[in-house]
């Protein structure tokens, strides 16, 4: 029989409303579907980044630097590469009447912006505001309540506010916020009194490139000449590293919850075909009467299933790329993602190769039992089950290992993702095991007095029992559940445990160390009972670390050792006579008050293991151009968690306290005090300081966490209907058995209830003895997820969990007595002249 004539027979044979392949294209539709919308939202927003990355850095290339500017020689330096811009950013406080509010202070040049536009909500395209001017952003303007043409003071000066920011083109660039944006003049901040020796901000100088110039070579050789400067170095393919690292793993997460469900979908997928193939027996039979060769019963079912398959592949993937618009409206302000329909080949093509590759594989067993056994024996396959091709097993195993390459070959991060493979077929061996072991445990068990119990032990072990796909089907879908609940459960306990409700009032930067007594009265004066902590705050950059004598120059390490995150760009040092609050000695002494010996340094613990440091190592700073060597005295466990200053560094005062700095305060107010009257005098009083309202900064932390726990709540759901579709699958192939079963049950004299009950008792039992399996499996993918993906503490609330499997077995057992209730109405005569 030629393919021309197979297709033939085919099409006429298969319903136009797939009928007995819905399953499959149910199943093929959820992970086709969720992969194409994450690999195309994903390709939209590294397009995004990539197509965009100059405008949002602000230039080809932008060199951070803490508490000074660049000098002569390093802006030449840049300067020969082609267009420059310089700006400050800092916190700061501005004015309007009555109304103070903490701001984020940009200063820039005229050349501003070198790529894009600076719009205002009155249509003009704007560079740099007046010396007399700033541009507000909307939630400042909001803050403030000033407009355009309204005078607010910042510092020392009072400026007129000269029009409201409608398009930032480098905001993205700029990295979180502690307030919202005024825009003003390079050199408002020192005419304003807020920059002077010690006081803490950042300079900012960026490149436009007139040469066309390779950015990593550029970067290369401005650390060669540079090497001690401390240059925090960003080019225009990273403009948003926080964005990208953010992007990167909720793309490795969306696309393991995408193979999830088709590696759930499939084993859904060979019930389907199985319960299909079943219901076609007769067909079958009728074919090989007439001369059909198993080769042409294979050709005529596999363009079924191929043709089923594209369908639901095909529908999957539109409703994917359809859905990506609503993602990226969703997303609009956290992510850099257009709306509109996002069409991406690669995650098109890639989602239809999976799709199609697991449905042949799955579908490829119950293909090859009806291929090779001879037609009475299909006849006869309800009461004497076909036996399994070994050559199945072969087609098998090369299909899965077309799906791990193409999983590896595609993926990010090959490691994970072949770990995660390697898990799943780890589960399904698991599974496959614990259904072999329930069937010999129910054969060896006594058999109960009552006929319904002994009926329903008996359909766990009988030949043709379906056990085996129930147990993998409910492994999984219950497993699911305890994914979905742990992963959020843990998300929600991170968000409590680091949004604490409770924390203090305010942050105070730059508090000049000859006004701490009139700071701690103004305190004082708006709440005697208030509490307050000042410490020294510095910057600076780990220029070496290491043993004495073989130190390692940081600029010279060709990557940073996995935790030793402190190691990378400044960081906030300060100095003390004492341990830290909420700082614990883990090794090693402190050198406490009036120390006057060698300079001493006391380094997070965690830090100092990935760095590889030990107590008596020594470890070089750079401060504003100056270098000072420490030796580390002792280790410390910090509880990053308290909304406190936490330090990695913390010298002896002998060490740095010299270099010019200014002080950093937290203020905590009794409960009830109003905190206006606080920030109204710190602003009159001590205009160059600025203030950080703690409320604001917690609810962003809360609301970017409840982001992306909605986000794994919405994606995890895939997988929980892919499990629940694999039940069903289960279910529907067992459909047919069951109906021989039930008609014989009936004959013989046994009554609905009982028939209902019989099958109750089999689907308890078995959910009973897969529920610790399921959430032993759901809990450790929900730990890799939530510890090794999102690199949040493992804090799932257990009471939620288990009250989500109990939940998972109600919904479960209701699908399994929901789908039997049709068996209850099948008519003896009918069904047996069916047979």
């Amino acid at each position: 029989m030629s393919w021309a004539t197979a297709w033939k027979i085919a099409r006429r044979d298969l319903n136009a409303r797939f009928r007995g392949l819905r399953l499959l294209l149910v199943c093929l539709f959820l992970g086709t579907g969720a992969l194409a919308a994450i690999g195309s939202l994903t390709a939209a927003i590294e397009g995004e980044i990539e197509a965009n990355g100059r405008t949002y850095l602000g230039g080809d290339l932008q060199i951070e630097l803490w508490q000074r500017g660049l000098n002569e020689e390093e802006r030449a330096a840049l300067e020969s590469m082609g267009d420059v811009s310089a700006g400050t950013r800092m916190q700061a406080m501005a004015r309007y009447g009555e109304q103070a509010a903490p701001i984020e202070l940009k200063a820039v040049d005229d050349a501003y912006p070198l790529y894009g536009e600076l719009t205002l909500d009155d249509g003009r395209s704007v560079n740099a505001p007046a010396p007399d001017e700033a541009w507000l952003s909307k939630g400042a303007s909001d803050r403030l309540g000033a407009t355009s043409g309204d005078r607010i003071d910042i510092g020392t000066e009072t400026l007129t506010v000269g029009g409201i920011i409608a398009d930032e083109p480098d905001r993205l660039g700029e990295g979180f916020q502690l307030g919202p944006t005024v825009i003003v003049a390079e050199d408002l901040p020192v005419q304003a009194g807020l920059i002077a020796p010690g006081s803490m901000y950042q300079s900012k100088t960026r490149v436009r490139f007139i040469d066309g110039r390779d950015t990593e070579a550029a970067e290369e050789a401005l650390e060669q000449q540079f090497p001690e400067a401390g240059f925090d170095i960003d080019t225009a393919d990273r403009a948003a590293p926080g964005t990208d690292r953010f992007v990167d793993r909720m793309s490795e997460f969306l696309t393991l919850v995408g193979l999830a469900a088709l590696v759930i979908a499939g084993i859904g997928i060979g019930g389907g075909v199985t319960s299909y193939l079943d219901a076609r027996r007769q067909g079958i039979a009728t074919l090989k009467i007439l001369g059909a060769t198993s080769g042409d019963i294979a050709r005529i079912y596999a363009l079924q299933i191929v043709a089923a398959s594209l369908v639901g592949s095909i529908a999957g993937i539109a409703a994917g790329v359809a859905i990506v618009p609503l993602l990226a409206a969703a997303l609009q302000g956290l992510l850099p993602v257009s709306s509109g329909v996002v069409i991406d080949p690669g995650a098109i093509v890639l989602a239809l190769a999976y799709g199609m590759l697991v449905a042949l594989v799955f579908a490829a067993p119950p293909l090859l039992r009806a291929r090779h056994f001879p037609a009475m024996a299909l006849m006869r396959s309800r009461v004497a089950p076909l036996a399994r091709d070994p050559k199945a097993l072969a087609l098998v195993g090369g299909g899965l290992a077309a799906i791990i390459a193409l999983a590896l070959l595609t993926a990010e991060n090959p490691l994970l993702s072949g770990g995660f493979l390697a898990a799943a077929a780890a589960i399904l061996g698991l599974l496959a095991l614990l259904g072999l072991g329930i069937r010999k445990l129910a054969a060896a068990m006594p058999r109960p007095q009552s006929p319904v119990a002994r009926n329903a032990l008996a359909n766990l072990h009988r030949p043709g029992s379906s056990t085996g796909a129930l147990v993998t089907a409910l492994g999984f879908g219950l497993a699911a559940f305890v994914l979905l609940a742990a992963v959020q459960s843990a998300i929600d306990g991170n968000i409590a445990k680091r949004v604490p409700d409770r924390a203090p009032d305010y942050f105070v930067l730059d508090i000049p160390r000859d006004r701490v007594s009139d700071f701690e009265g103004l305190v004082r004066q708006a709440d005697p009972d208030a509490s307050w902590r000042t410490v020294p705050a510095l910057r600076g950059s780990v220029l070496a670390f290491g043993p004495e004598g073989a130190m390692s120059r940081t600029a010279e390490l060709d990557e940073i050792p996995d935790g030793a995150w402190a190691l990378r760009g400044e960081r906030g040092l300060t100095y003390a006579d004492n341990l830290p609050q909420g700082n614990e000695l883990t090794a090693g002494k402190w050198w406490g008050p009036f120390y006057a010996g060698e300079p001493l340094v006391s380094v997070d613990e965690e830090f100092a293991e990935a760095a590889g440091l030990e107590i008596g190592d020594m470890l070089t700073f750079g401060i504003l151009g100056v270098e000072r060597t420490a030796r580390i005295a002792n280790t410390r466990r910090i509880d990053w968690e308290s909304l406190g200053f936490n330090y990695v560094f913390v010298l002896s005062p002998n060490a740095i306290r010299d270099a010019p700095h200014n002080l950093a305060a937290t203020v905590e107010l009794s409960p009830g005090t109003s905190t206006g009257p606080l920030l109204q005098s710190l602003v009159a009083a001590l205009p160059s300081t600025s203030v950080i309202e703690v409320g604001g900064v917690l609810e962003q932390a809360r609301t970017i966490l409840e982001q992306v726990g909605l986000a794994t709540l919405a994606a995890a759901s895939v997988a929980v209907l892919a499990g629940l579709a694999v039940l069903l699958g289960a279910i529907a192939a067992a459909r047919a058995a069951r109906t021989y079963d039930t008609v014989v049950l009936r004959v013989l004299g046994a009554d609905r209830r009982q028939i209902l009950v019989m099958q109750l008792i089999e689907y308890v039992v078995l959910a009973g003895a897969l529920a610790f399996v399921a959430l032993g499996i759901g809990s450790l993918a929900a730990w890799l997820v939530v510890t090794q993906l999102f690199e949040f503490d493992w804090l799932p609330d257990w009471g939620e969990v288990l009250a989500v499997l109990g939940l998972g077995i109600v919904v479960v057992l209701a699908f399994a007595l929901g789908a039997s209730l049709p068996l209850l109405r099948a008519k003896p005569a009918q069904a047996l002249r069916a047979l």
